[in-house]
């Protein structure tokens, strides 16, 4: 290789490293970008409908997201503090009588099996003493765990408010990555710009239709089983559908807790229940909507998780669709249809 080749291949490994070191910042900015995208077709149907400028949608929509939001944390929040008391103040009893009932089962058990006991008398009364709670190393975690959610805090709004300026000219920063390309490339470009802001509304389109059908089946079944806030519960975990496996579980420890407030053994009932729900939205609900909105296939799912996961972390794995889609359009149209479909067979003597 020639002097020039190493300084360019050189620079290639530089710039590889520059971008991995840069990972956190590019899925925070492919974040804002998402929601761009769908705070766009919100601001482009208002600014249709109304006749209205750019700028006076924008704000519009604003208000009507901003509106929406506190409208949910008003059914959400009062509820769930109210109802988190109540299960702080109760839960050493519901703890001690989750102690009973175990100890009792495994007494009979024993008996039944050996004819008599090992178990000493109270042996699992300690797991519900205070003392061995840990409070002290449970207050640093949480002093731990506030640090981190101020850092969050800090990058949700930097995704907010890069999304707000990628709405309010989108054009513009769309030229700003066009004019990165060569000349002969860049109306190419701009189509597969197009086509992947296509697949992510059609990928929220798919996502939103997922999670009502997730919050009506959470509601019907915890109507059924009597638990307590089931508008509140059900909202949870449709909101909560949007991030793949870890939302889902999540969403689950709420009713759970409320329904240990009333019967120690109905926590399970409901655990069957969600469990029973999550098995028809990955494995019927959603495979069906994306297939037929995106023809994206559930294994290539389940990979881009894994793999965004690790490189990304934690905001790798809620990104993790958004980001399956845009590649594959990238794969489709730039390596396979103009690249590979391009290549003529050699004529071997």
């Amino acid at each position: 290789m020639k002097f020039a080749q190493w300084c360019a291949f050189a620079a290639l490994l530089a710039a590889a490293a520059l971008l991995w070191n840069l990972r956190g910042v590019l899925i925070e900015l492919f974040g804002s970008i998402v929601l761009a995208v769908a705070l766009s077709s919100l601001v482009g149907a208002l600014e249709r409908r109304l006749h209205w400028r750019r700028w006076h949608a924008l704000l519009l929509g604003l208000g009507l997201v901003l509106v929406g939001a506190l409208l949910l944390g008003a059914v959400l929040i009062p509820p769930f503090v109210k109802q988190f008391e109540e299960l702080v103040r109760q839960l050493p009893e519901a703890a001690a009588t989750l102690v009973q009932l175990a100890s009792g089962s495994l007494h009979r058990i024993s008996l039944m099996l050996y004819g008599h006991s090992e178990l000493p008398e109270g042996w699992l009364q300690s797991f519900t003493e205070p003392s061995d709670w840990g409070v002290s190393r449970s207050l640093g975690q949480l002093l731990g765990l506030a640090g981190n959610l101020g850092g969050g805090l800090l990058q949700l709004l930097f995704v907010l408010a890069v999304a707000v300026m990628f709405t309010a000219q989108p054009r513009g920063y769309r030229e700003v990555a066009v004019a990165l390309l060569p000349s002969f490339y860049r109306r190419r470009f701009r189509q597969v710009l197009h086509l992947c802001g296509e697949a992510l509304s059609s990928w929220m389109v798919g996502v939103l239709i997922s999670s009502v059908c997730v919050g009506l089946l959470a509601f019907i079944g915890l109507s059924l089983l009597g638990v307590k806030l089931t508008m509140a519960n059900a909202l949870l975990a449709g909101l909560l559908n949007v991030i793949p496996n870890v939302g889902p579980t999540i969403g689950t420890v709420f009713p759970m807790a409320v329904a240990l407030l009333e019967n120690p053994w109905k926590p399970l009932a409901v655990l069957l229940l969600y469990v029973v729900i999550q098995n028809l939205e990955s494995y019927v609900i959603t495979p069906s909507v994306m297939h037929h909105q995106l023809k994206l296939l559930p294994g290539l799912t389940l990979a881009a998780q894994v793999i965004f996961t690790v490189i990304f972390g934690p905001v790798g794995l809620l990104l993790a669709l958004p980001l399956a889609v845009c590649l594959q359009v990238m794969l489709r149209e730039l390596l396979i249809h103009d690249l590979l479909d391009g290549w003529k067979r050699p004529r071997w003597p």
